[in-house]
């Protein structure tokens, strides 16, 4: 269809079901309308009417369990949350991919021309020439289109706004030149290639396959060229509980060498120890190792890397507890994680800006309120951002109302799980 036929079709009605399918809630979905419906006028006023078009959409996610463990091949538990970026997008008979994400500049990128630029770096055309250059070293096709976009996933979150970014630009590709047929597996590793050699920030893969999988999920990256993944199988809507993410208004932008130095630093105990990974070493290998690393690594590598076993276990526990309907142990775990990501991991402010310390302020509040009732933990990479906490629904709007207190109206996002990753909507 071209634009004004979806714009009538969204209207009248016709396209509910297949946004109730993404978004799942009808009050979610009358609000995705007129998100759609000004996303593709938006299209309109800048490339034209005359074209027929798709509509994509990539989730943000929320981490679950398995902080910092994804990049050194551990284990994690994610879901894809309800927050997303949608593109409305036509193919072009040119080699130019324009696109244009509201409220920024339009990027634009020659796929004659794909190969990494360093003054690209931290820039979203990266993203966009690396998404198509993988593609097309895959062995997939490649084509000019334009595309607009327009994402609710916040930046500097923890909810990847980034990934989610990437995850589109990858499904956009598969069903505009592939008929969908690059596999969601795929489209993540195709997203993080781009940020590691285009982008130039060395993630892991967690971020990239929560968003292009979708719905609760245990991936296990033993093997990066293939991952495990696994649905856990929990309703998360019987729990009792509210998954809510708080933004405590720290930004992201300025955190890479904290990020960076997470994985460095436990790459450092591996390489100390003849792997390249610490997944590579069993932990009690490490610890009968740790005598001899002390002075070769640094102390910090030592804790992060006791932190990374640790995880990979609660992860497991927290599959467990979730699959056998005990919830309550399942919090459990999650506050041991939060335990362990402050203490060991230490990701919970940055080094360099020691005196700001929002997330801690913000899990302070949190484990006063919620303390032998919920659970609670730094969300995402850390450092700044924001944290995670499954509140006791009868505490929902007490615990809403405390924290916006602090951290600004409209900064405590009541989520739900979205039950499919990266999709062609319509």
């Amino acid at each position: 269809m071209k634009p004004q036929e979806y714009i009538d079709a969204i209207s009248s009605g016709k396209m509910d079901e297949k946004l109730k399918a993404v978004y799942v809630l009808d009050s979610a979905v009358e609000a995705q309308k007129t998100r759609y419906i000004n996303t593709i006028k938006e299209f309109i006023n800048i490339f034209g009417n005359d074209r027929e078009i798709i509509i994509t959409s990539a989730p943000g996610r929320t981490e679950v369990c398995g902080n910092h463990t994804d990049h050194n091949n551990g284990k994690v538990m994610a879901a894809s949350i309800n927050l997303d970026a949608i593109a409305v997008c036509a193919a072009s008979d040119n080699n130019t991919v324009r696109v244009q994400s509201v409220g920024h500049a339009m990027n634009v990128v020659d796929i004659d021309k794909l190969l990494p630029d360093e003054t690209e770096f931290g820039h979203s055309t990266a993203m966009v020439r690396g998404v198509i250059a993988k593609i097309e070293d895959m062995g997939y096709s490649i084509g000019g289109f334009d595309a607009i976009t327009t994402s609710d996933v916040m930046g500097g979150s923890g909810l990847s706004s980034s990934a989610a970014f990437e995850v589109l630009l990858g499904t956009t590709v598969s069903y505009l030149f592939n008929d969908g047929k690059i596999s969601a597996v795929d489209i993540a590793k195709i997203a993080q290639y781009s940020e590691n050699v285009f982008f130039g920030k060395p993630c892991g893969l967690l971020d990239q396959m929560a968003s292009s999988v979708g719905t609760f999920v245990t991936i296990d990256f033993k093997s990066t060229e293939n991952p495990i993944i696994k649905k856990v199988e929990f309703d998360f809507s019987q729990s009792g509980h509210s998954l809510c993410i708080v933004d405590t208004g720290g930004n992201h932008s300025d955190l890479t060498d904290d990020y960076a130095a997470v994985r460095g630093e436990m790459e450092s105990v591996a390489k100390a120890m003849g792997k390249n990974v610490l997944r590579e070493i069993e932990f009690e290998a490490f610890k009968n190792a740790v005598p001899q690393l002390k002075g070769k690594v640094n102390d910090r590598a030592l804790l992060r890397a006791y932190h990374f076993y640790g995880e990979n276990k609660r992860v497991e526990e927290a599959v467990d507890a979730l699959e056998s309907n005990d919830f309550e142990a399942f919090k459990e775990i999650i506050v041991e994680s939060g335990r362990s990501s402050y203490m060991l991991n230490q990701n919970v402010f940055s080094p360099s800006n020691a005196t700001e310390q929002k997330l801690s302020l913000a899990l302070c509040i949190t484990e006063d309120m919620l303390k032998g009732r919920g659970a609670y933990r730094v969300h995402g990479g850390g450092f700044a951002g924001t944290i995670q906490a499954f509140v006791p629904n009868d505490m929902l709007d007490e615990y809403k109302n405390a924290m916006e207190s602090v951290f600004g109206l409209g900064n405590c996002h009541v989520l739900i799980i979205r039950p499919v990753g990266g999709t062609r909507v319509m």
